[in-house]
């Protein structure tokens, strides 16, 4: 497989907690222009998003595509999964940082028990690639359930 490259810019505008700035997503053109503010990472969204927001969302993406493969590869490929990621931005030491990211999975798995369900997403948590990219960094979790 060939290597790929996505794009995303950023423009950031006045100060830290005064100003303001977006993000577009390049590659694919999808979501328009998405406003964010630094309120929009400490405090409430307010309809702007976040690096953290976009990390989360990064995260359940891959995290679902890692746990489908694995299960797929053991003859039991899901039917669907919901993936919800959780980000949390705290004051950690040296300032301010991403303190953990929590990924729930609820699966429509055919002819899987609980136990290997389980097995699988922590599998999924641990070999994904965006896990790869914050492991050692930031506390990752998975709870998995089976619908």
């Amino acid at each position: 497989m060939a290597e790929a490259e996505r794009r995303a810019r950023a423009v950031w505008q006045g100060s830290l907690t005064q100003g303001s700035g977006t993000v577009v997503l390049e590659s694919s053109g999808l979501g328009g222009v998405l406003p964010a503010t630094w309120a929009s990472r400490t405090a409430r969204s307010d309809g702007k998003t976040s690096p953290e927001e976009l990390i989360a969302a990064a995260h359940a993406t891959c995290f679902s595509m890692a746990l489908s493969g694995i299960l797929g590869d053991a003859g039991t490929p899901p039917a669907r999964l919901e993936v919800a990621a959780l980000c949390t931005f705290a004051q950690v030491e040296g300032g301010w940082g991403i303190a953990s990211m929590e990924l729930n999975v609820r699966g429509e798995v055919p002819g899987i028990d609980a136990i290997a369900f389980t097995a699988a997403a922590e599998q999924a948590k641990d070999g994904c690639p965006v896990s790869k990219a914050l492991k050692g960094n930031v506390a990752l979790s998975v709870t998995a359930e089976l619908a």
